[in-house]
């Protein structure tokens, strides 16, 4: 059915859209050559449910305002791939009497209505869903009517199953096509579990009679599950093969990159293969793409959050962020740089790997082999007419001088350096060679980090620390009175662990000249961080305890991750 775009256009205006809005639409409809109404659904200042009653009042189609993906049939849903139902834009919903209900968000899905009627067997009744609830509905049923991981594991015959069966199928839906081979669906399930978990990484593990699953969630590691031990070598074949990896080779570590989508986002995943006593361990690192990094949401108090934010936009010195590997270090130099990214700038950056892609910055990648290595790549960049420099991570003489000598002629120099705390990142650097004086006049700050889990807003409880609590950790009752400390419990929303997320806690220490005339003196870590302490700098664990008056995470969590603090207040 022909939609008139005149028409259209008015009935837009009469269900209360400005007459500016649906001309914007109408222009990013011609340039972009798509039908009017489908341009009309995207559209800012636009609401799509108001777009599906002018529909609805052109061609006498019934709206559905709400979709409940619960409710919908698995069997009706991926009967029809996921690719085809995001692409036309319909959703079969439900059986009515011999009719198929099918959801749709314009009339230029009715083409496909037929495709539906021969797979089903059925007449097919179309319902006008808004845009944005059908594309949700799409996702979301899909990924509900695609089986779990343990539930693909069930139907496995193991004896069926070779290390040399074929998985050459290059699926680019993880959703798609529920007639693949069960050790693609296992391996597409598992991934699929993981993002909806929200776990950093899977890691796949061969022991003597064993084959673990687990995955790191907010941190910490959890089982969950235990595949037939014969399954180890198709588990892995596949996963190589998603890595683009030799599957052949299994005498050598290889690390290789796997991209797919799961309900319409993109997964990018670094895979690394290790060979082991009993097999090959696979851990898969995910990273979300189109992360939008940003100070405020990371977790700084705001009083070193403002010096944070004065230091980075320095026109020249070096700016380290210290801590273990997962303590949220890149994050933290991603959002540095994103706030301070603009067409004044020429930001580059040297990483190994590039994790996430940042747009109008020059990101190179670390490749030993042909000796590109941070030290090299912070050369060549001198001679690339640079404001901003990240380089990820300072970790020999080299890559130090270098990045001292540009921080010196007039370059911003961020990077990442692995110590315990602020105060033994200055004592890193003269280590590594660094003369003292340079490290004095180039550093202008350390932040060192730790993620430690936030309390489960459901279930978090109240409650009062015992004396011997209080004592273990190094507060008084008198600092925690007025404030309310809460404990991990555990309920259905956070799985049972109490907790769900993570946050950073800080320590800051600004290069202050009483700072520099330590570091000048080649004073010890521990002097310089009473110094600092002195001068105001708060503590990792100060930081956390602070996070614990708040509500934020419990004292529990806060001593796990940190350190005793050897430092006393004077």
């Amino acid at each position: 059915m022909a939609v008139r775009r005149a028409a259209f256009g008015e009935l837009l205006v009469r269900q209360g859209i400005a007459p500016d809005a649906v001309g914007r639409a109408r222009a990013a409809a011609d340039k972009q050559g798509v039908p009017f109404m489908r341009a009309a659904q995207s559209a800012e200042g636009i609401d799509p449910a108001k777009t599906a009653r002018a529909l609805s009042e052109l061609n006498g189609l019934p709206v559905l305002d709400t979709v409940d993906p619960d409710h919908l049939d698995p069997s009706l849903v991926l009967a029809y791939p996921i690719t085809l139902a995001r692409e036309n834009r319909v959703l079969p919903l439900w059986v009515s009497g011999e009719e198929l209900v099918v959801g749709i968000a314009d009339t230029g899905a009715l083409a496909a209505l037929g495709d539906l009627r021969l797979v089903h067997g059925r007449p097919v009744r179309p319902v006008l869903v808004p845009a944005n609830v059908l594309d949700k509905a799409i996702n979301d049923s899909y990924d509900r009517a695609s089986k779990s991981a343990t539930d693909i594991l069930d139907q496995v015959d193991e004896d069926g199953v070779r290390a040399d069966e074929d998985f050459s199928l290059e699926d680019a839906e993880l959703l798609d096509d529920p007639n693949q081979a069960p050790i693609i669906r296992f391996v597409n399930a598992l991934i699929s579990q993981a993002i909806k978990e929200r776990a950093s990484d899977i890691h796949i593990e061969p022991f003597e009679k064993d084959l673990v699953c687990r995955m790191r969630i907010d941190g910490v590691l959890h089982e969950k599950h235990r595949p037939p031990f014969k399954l180890r070598n198709p588990i892995v074949s596949r996963i190589k093969i998603m890595a683009g990896l030799n599957i052949a080779e299994k005498r050598l570590p290889q690390d290789g990159r796997i991209r797919r989508k799961m309900g319409g986002r993109e997964v990018d995943m670094r895979v690394s293969t290790v060979p082991v006593r009993h097999g090959e361990r696979v851990v898969m690192r995910l990273l979300e793409k189109g992360t939008v990094f940003n100070l405020d949401g990371i977790g700084m108090n705001g009083e070193t959050l403002d010096t944070f934010r004065k230091l980075i936009r320095k026109p020249h010195g070096i700016l380290l962020v210290s801590g273990p590997t997962g303590s949220g270090k890149s994050t933290t130099l991603y959002s540095a740089i994103s706030e301070i990214n603009n067409p004044d700038l020429n930001i580059l950056t040297i990483e190994d790997p590039v994790e996430y892609e940042l747009a109008g910055i020059g990101q190179v990648q670390v490749n030993h082999k042909i000796q590109l290595t941070f030290a090299s790549a912070l050369r060549a960049f001198l001679r690339q007419d640079p404001d901003v420099i990240l380089v990820g991570e300072i970790r020999d003489r080299e890559t130090a001088e270098n990045a001292v000598q540009a921080s010196l002629t007039g370059h911003m120099v961020f990077s990442t350096i692995h110590t315990n705390d602020a105060a033994t990142a200055f004592a890193r650097l003269t280590d590594m060679g660094v003369e003292p004086f340079l490290v004095a006049s180039s550093l202008v700050g350390v932040l060192a980090q730790r993620l430690v889990r936030r309390l489960c807003a459901e279930c978090k409880t109240p409650y009062v620390p015992t004396d011997e609590e209080l004592r273990d950790v190094g507060l008084s009752r008198a600092e925690i009175a007025g404030h309310t400390i809460y404990k991990a419990v555990g309920c259905e929303a956070c799985q049972g662990v109490g907790y769900r997320g993570r946050v950073g806690i800080y320590e800051f220490m600004p290069a202050w000249d009483e700072i520099k005339q330590l570091v000048i003196s080649v004073a010890d870590s521990g002097q310089i961080k009473k110094q600092a302490v002195k001068l105001g700098m708060r503590t990792l664990r100060d930081d956390g305890f602070a996070k614990v008056m708040t509500g934020v995470t419990s004292l529990d969590e806060v001593m796990r991750v940190t350190q005793v603090d050897t430092v006393e207040n004077e």
